[in-house]
């Protein structure tokens, strides 16, 4: 029995004014959807790399895990980065993951990932996925972050950028702490268009009028679960699958700083005079 069973979506119906809003106009007993909403992936879409692994690294900083764990997990990503996220591998990350965790009091956690995210994560967010969510924002919509982290991490993130709320995978608590067991499944793959499909019923948003952002074709799922999908930073399976259907592509690159432009108009010069 699990003394705390967190929800899948970081944020669900907590402001009545905007519960009012979601709920839509009613036609006999069929509620219309009003609500248009943008669905961001997170790592490599929102973030360049690995959004835990970031955390992880500044956990070990704190105390709270070992080295070695945080080695290991780290190949695991250097193997997604190489061979292409695949359930399996998306599974052994994520189970590596779970065992930095395990013990962990779930407050304490938290509340050192948030300071993590000042100095670690967001250095790494992609400006123009940034500007991209806040459009949405502007325009009125829900912007909710869908990610295989768990929840309680992706929420840090989306309550940082001011976003509507976060869905994760749910790991197990009891008595406060993660057990370095999973509470649910994987939200990957076919899972997150499940995720979003049950929390679009819930909220009456409008799938067919809203978006989706991936940078990878394992996200396909998710982005046909949406009227305006759009691969970022797409892997060459998904840039084909974009091409082939006319979805948006976008392109991220940090911009150089003044000092990196220095440095390299001063090499482009050393090399002239050679």
């Amino acid at each position: 029995m699990h003394d705390q069973q967190p929800d899948q979506a970081g944020r669900r119906q907590e402001q009545s004014g905007q519960q009012q809003q979601v709920q839509g106009a009613r036609v006999g007993s069929t509620v219309v959807p009003m609500v248009t909403a943008a669905f961001f992936d997170v790592d490599n879409t929102l973030v360049k790399g690995s959004s835990l692994f970031l955390i992880g690294r500044g956990l070990l900083s704190h105390g709270m895990v070992r080295r070695r764990d945080v080695a290991r997990f780290a190949a695991e990503q250097v193997l997604l980065q190489v061979r292409g996220e695949h359930l399996g591998r998306m599974q052994g990350a994520q189970d590596r993951a779970l065992s930095l965790g395990s013990g962990l009091v779930v407050d304490d956690l938290v509340a050192v990932a948030t300071e993590l995210y000042e100095h670690r994560v967001a250095r790494r967010l992609w400006p123009q996925a940034v500007a991209l969510s806040r459009q949405h924002v502007a325009a009125g919509h829900e912007v909710w972050l869908v990610s295989a982290a768990p929840v309680e991490l992706v929420q840090i993130i989306a309550d940082a950028l001011g976003l509507t709320g976060a869905l994760g995978t749910v790991s197990e608590v009891q008595h406060g702490r993660w057990t370095g067991h999973l509470g649910s499944p994987i939200l990957h793959g076919p899972a997150k268009a499940v995720a979003v499909g049950v929390l679009a019923a819930e909220r009456g948003i409008d799938l067919g009028a809203s978006h989706s952002y991936s940078d990878s074709v394992n996200d396909r799922p998710l982005l046909e679960a949406t009227g305006h999908p759009h691969a970022v930073n797409p892997d060459r399976a998904l840039r084909r699958l974009a091409q082939h259907r006319g979805w948006p592509i976008h392109r991220h690159r940090r911009d150089l700083t003044a000092e990196a432009k220095a440095a390299l108009v001063g090499l482009r010069a050393r090399l002239l005079a050679t």
